[in-house]
């Protein structure tokens, strides 16, 4: 209670300034830096303060090197009244975070007794030696509250100085994610009254502009209303994010609710998620619920649409397996696609697709079968069949469609493009069934 009081104290002016904290994210290690170490901390930590209601202005990655930790805490001091920083905690040389932060608060280093038994406990339990190293650990600024570890021996630190908290945070993720959830962000959320909500539209087969020219009118008069939208493009998938922030959290659901039901009447036929939900996972549940199987045949995408059906766990109860048919010659073996088909039309075209769906339902034994075929480029492309060209069959013992996509000269990005929408012709073949 005394150090809820503290910290009550250190934001009340600030609230009743701006109503909303501001936070910065300092990020140590030279290992982000050279890419060595994709930096997933500071998603992280964005996306869990802003649901806590307190604004990240700025997130940054620096250098293992003092001089670099201190200027990058004091500017973050000047325009942020929470510094969260991670990385730096670890027992070897290079770890300096300790030793920097005494400089920059004038502490000096004490024995923790319990952070030292907790490293104690720590070795013990997995059989293995402490080393001086492993115990100077132990080693805290006097001037901090100790954040207890109990999943690494890196403890957190929290500091206050001018009115701004500083959080020292281990860069190992799920130790840092530990500390976030159990020690920081519980502290923080008794502060802070400012909530925010999200909601995401996920969408498909629409170009990002396009779409924004579809419901510009409705954008208008969403973000009149005070609310915010972005738009998350990322290979043939648009997500669209509502997002509301307020004191009153009920509120900020009701305003978005509202305006999520009016984008689903205006692009009904592009939705086809929320949120964290995956395309896979969708189609996954139509086929459980419908008690249906499917199977892949696919050419260009070399077996990338199968790996996203089997990346879901539990799709063994409705995806029996695939055949990768690369050439012509298996196409004709496996599929049974007549050489006429191939040489009258070519392995790019609908009518080969189409047989290579009624040769899979017989070779795979399932309900349903999708199958591609095309150019993935950047070579192999002609006039007539250009890079970027994919054909696209879904269908069952009753009923086949085929659709031809022309996307771009990127050979990744049209294979994750053909296997997204492959897969979403077959969602749309089973949410019609079900009506």
């Amino acid at each position: 209670m005394i150090f809820d009081a503290k910290i009550l104290g250190i934001f009340t002016t600030f609230k009743k300034r701006t109503g909303k904290m501001k936070a910065e994210i300092i990020n140590i290690g030279d290992e982000l830096l050279i890419g060595q170490t994709i930096n997933t901390n500071a998603g992280w930590m964005g996306e869990h303060l802003d649901l806590a209601g307190i604004q990240v202005t700025q997130s940054v990655a620096i250098s293992d090197g003092k001089e670099d930790i201190l200027k990058a805490i004091d500017a973050a001091s000047k325009n942020a009244n929470i510094v969260l920083i991670t990385g730096g905690l670890g027992p070897t040389k290079d770890d300096i975070t300790k030793h920097t932060l005494c400089e920059y608060f004038g502490s000096k280093l004490v024995m923790n007794q319990q952070v030292l038994e907790m490293i104690t406990t720590y070795f013990t339990k997995r059989g293995k030696k402490m080393l001086q190293v492993n115990i100077d650990q132990a080693l805290v600024p006097d001037n901090c509250e100790v954040l207890i570890n109990t999943q690494g021996t890196a403890s957190g630190m929290w500091f206050e100085k001018e009115g701004t908290v500083f959080v020292s945070l281990p860069g190992v993720p799920y130790e840092m994610k530990y500390l976030m959830e159990f020690e920081v962000l519980p502290r923080l959320s008794k502060i802070s009254n400012f909530k925010s909500f999200h909601h995401t539209i996920k969408t498909i087969g629409v170009g990002e502009s396009f779409l924004a020219e579809i419901i510009q009118d409705w954008e208008t008069q969403m973000r009149n209303d005070g609310l915010k939208l972005a738009y998350l493009p990322s290979p043939g998938i648009v997500k669209l994010r509502i997002s509301c922030y307020g004191n009153n959290q009920e509120e900020n659901i009701e305003k978005v609710t509202l305006y999520s039901k009016s984008l689903e009447k205006l692009i009904p036929n592009y939705i086809f998620g929320y949120n964290k939900e995956e395309l896979s996972e969708i189609v996954g549940d139509l086929l459980l619920d419908a008690g249906k199987t499917v199977g892949v045949c696919e050419s260009c995408t070399g077996g990338y649409l199968s790996h996203l059906f089997t990346e879901i766990s539990g799709s063994s109860k409705y995806y029996n397996g695939s055949v990768v048919s690369y050439t012509n010659h298996l196409k004709n073996k496996l599929l049974k696609v007549a050489d006429e088909t191939l040489e009258k039309y070519g392995a790019v075209s609908e009518p080969v697709v189409e047989e290579m769906v009624k040769g899979g339902l017989e070779l795979l034994e399932t309900d349903f079968v999708i199958t591609i075929s095309g150019v993935a480029g950047p070579t192999g492309g002609t006039d007539l069949k250009p890079v970027g060209m994919v054909c696209v069959g879904v269908g069952n013992h009753s009923e086949i469609k085929t659709f031809t996509y022309q996307f771009g000269t990127d050979r990744k990005r049209n294979i994750t493009m053909a296997s997204i929408y492959a897969m979403n012709e077959l969602r749309k073949m089973l949410v019609e069934s079900k009506k």
